[in-house]
């Protein structure tokens, strides 16, 4: 097991989060694969190890997981939300065809946000940055 998924199992259990074999398995799966699945994807690829749990499970644990900050939940207005682990400061190149969605990193635009809150008055809480493309694999 990765030190990274040890972290967020002691996170868990330290505020009396009870980790089941099922949310173990599903916080493993997004922190050990970063490519940005949805629900329904978690659910096939541990579907064989748990033939018992159920697309509401997972639901219910990603709920969780992002109440207590471990995952971000990921909508681009197509009706289905994907998940990341990776809650850091980071953006996301999405490839217009197949929908493959990559991390990729640049400077925070912490002045973007400053500019935003001193123009509108607004308390900025964030910000989200999407570039959009083809990837390597659909160019072929």
């Amino acid at each position: 097991m990765t030190t990274r998924v040890q972290h967020a199992l002691e996170q868990l259990k330290f505020n009396g989060v009870r980790i089941t074999p099922q949310r173990h398995a599903i916080l493993t799966y997004l922190m050990e694969n970063m490519g940005h699945p949805t629900a329904d994807e978690i659910y096939r690829a541990l579907s064989p190890q748990f033939p018992s749990m159920s697309v509401a499970t997972v639901y219910n644990n990603l709920k969780m997981l992002i109440e207590a900050g471990m995952i971000h939940e990921l909508t681009y207005g197509d009706n289905s939300s994907r998940f990341d682990a990776n809650v850091s400061e980071h953006y996301h190149i999405i490839c217009e065809k197949c929908g493959k969605i990559e991390d990729f990193h640049h400077p925070y635009l912490e002045e973007v946000e400053r500019a935003a809150a001193e123009s509108t008055g607004f308390t900025v809480k964030g910000h989200r940055l999407e570039v959009y493309g083809v990837c390597e694999g659909c160019r072929k």
